[in-house]
């Protein structure tokens, strides 16, 4: 899943895509780098954030969308929380939800229930603007899986389809160092939920304290969380970086099946 955020201010590229034509082109090099999917987001939810108007969130995503779904081969989603911009984001296009606050918002579910695309439900402690306040678990792995079989029953039970749902842990939403890493060390237990996983370690401060320096680009200590990630069963990466993301999942994905990519290889 590629990232392209048409923001002012999200953590690692606001302000770069702001420009319609700077957007398609950005989106344009993730899939030739291999992205699947083009995450498209209208507001930052880095810590500290504020929130932003829906009206001004439509006007950031829907032109961007419309073009992206004319011109690339990839699906669209739509990064948000608003139920009145997923409405009009998948009117331009958009083919999936991708919601931090895991359908919580008023009226979410009943909206994504009629939209009738997939939702990727996120966990989050707390808020974009308060979230990095001394956050707390007693059992972060347990806690979020909890949480997020409670949202799919919510959603369930809201009538959409449990075929329809994604979940993520949402790594560095309401997390300290020490949660993040034991919700990567204990991702299998995740992915025993049985839902497809979706994870997204890109460029966090996660990443830049593992390396040791919060000023190291983060591209290359991102793809290997990515890879460890995808060896405990997540299926879908969130990344900004996407070339070297790809490239370390599928040479992973080869060593699992050597036989069939003898021939092509040598």
């Amino acid at each position: 899943m590629g990232v392209l955020n048409v923001t002012p201010d999200s953590f690692s590229d606001g302000g770069q895509y702001q420009n319609i034509s700077d957007a398609i082109q950005h989106a344009q090099k993730l899939v030739t780098e291999g992205a699947n999917l083009i995450d498209v987001g209208g507001e930052s939810t880095r810590p500290g954030a504020r929130g932003t108007d829906a009206a001004e969130e439509i006007q950031r995503v829907v032109p961007v969308i419309r073009e992206l779904v004319a011109r690339l081969p990839v699906p669209i989603s739509i990064d948000t929380s608003k139920p009145e911009v997923m409405t009009a984001a998948v009117a331009a296009g958009a083919g999936l939800i991708n919601d931090v606050c895991a359908l919580r918002a008023e009226g979410a579910i009943e909206v994504a229930r009629a939209l009738g695309v997939p939702v990727c439900l996120m966990h989050m402690q707390g808020k974009p603007e308060t979230m990095g306040d001394d956050p707390y678990y007693q059992d972060v792995v347990r806690e979020v899986g909890n949480f997020l079989r409670q949202r799919v029953a919510a959603c369930t039970e809201g009538g959409i389809s449990e075929q329809q749902l994604l979940i993520d842990p949402g790594f560095g939403f309401g997390k300290n160092f020490d949660h993040n890493r034991r919700l990567l060390l204990d991702l299998d237990v995740l992915a025993g939920l049985g839902l497809p996983l979706t994870v997204g370690f890109s460029r966090k401060g996660f990443v830049g304290a593992l390396l040791g320096d919060l000023n190291r680009d983060r591209a290359i200590g991102s793809a290997g969380l990515a890879l460890m990630a995808a060896q405990k069963g997540a299926r879908v990466e969130r990344a900004h970086d996407v070339m070297p993301t790809r490239d370390l999942i599928r040479s992973w994905e080869r060593l699992q099946n050597v036989d069939s990519h003898q021939g092509n290889f040598g």
